[in-house]
């Protein structure tokens, strides 16, 4: 199956194009401009000699992470869906980077982090093995504090946020490539209405006041 893979979800973009597993062509780009997404899918699908009529799934990761970069992601999966109706995969973004763990061979207990912003964190710990890898707490947002007594107590920290720790630690963003893979073994299709970003905080709105009447 052919899959394109769109992970949008930090500072760092990326677009992936799979064939059974294997990777044949990725993109990213870097920064807070905003997002081009389909300058990147473009290039991909010209790095691998495919026209968007060959895609057969669309993965998106779903986060956490930037809630406008996810939603223009489920965007252009969505609209890709109703047009084609190719097959469309959510996957979160903490599984990639739990991949991207295990494929650096950073084994044991490894505590994954991505910034939520308000000085606040998402936070998962997982025991990683060669073969596989297993929650041992689940998603939750903490303050930034429990991350720092993490560091200090000289445990693995993982993700896009480690230098704010670990001095010399490398950055680690969710990789389409990644997202790519682990969408090669999966057949938990979805429509695209259902896909979701993975936002755990409650909304948080103010009612506008009605508007006033003048005489």
């Amino acid at each position: 199956m052919t899959i394109l893979a769109l992970e949008f979800s930090s500072l760092q973009r990326s677009v992936a194009l799979a064939r059974g597993g294997v990777v044949l062509a990725e993109t990213a780009e870097t920064g807070e401009r905003g997002t081009n997404a389909f300058g990147m899918i473009e290039r991909v699908l010209a790095a691998a000699n495919l026209d968007r009529g060959e895609v057969e799934c669309l993965a998106v990761g779903l986060g956490p992470g930037s809630y406008t970069g996810i939603r223009v992601a489920l965007a252009i999966a969505q609209g890709w869906q109703l047009a084609c109706g190719i097959k469309l995969l959510g996957i979160g973004s903490m599984d990639c980077l739990v991949a991207q763990a295990q494929a650096q061979k950073l084994f044991g207990r490894v505590n994954v982090v991505i910034n939520a912003q308000r000085g606040e964190f998402y936070l998962t710990t997982y025991d990683i093995v060669a073969d596989g890898a297993k929650a041992v707490e689940p998603l939750r947002i903490v303050q930034a504090t429990e991350v720092e007594s993490r560091a200090a107590a000289g445990e693995i920290l993982f993700g896009p946020e480690v230098t704010r720790w670990v001095v010399g630690g490398k950055v680690y963003y969710p990789a389409a490539s990644e997202l790519a893979r682990l969408a090669a073994h999966r057949n938990d299709f979805s429509a695209g209405e259902k896909l979701e970003p993975v936002y755990l905080r409650e909304p948080n709105f103010v009612k506008a006041p009605p508007a006033r009447v003048v005489a």
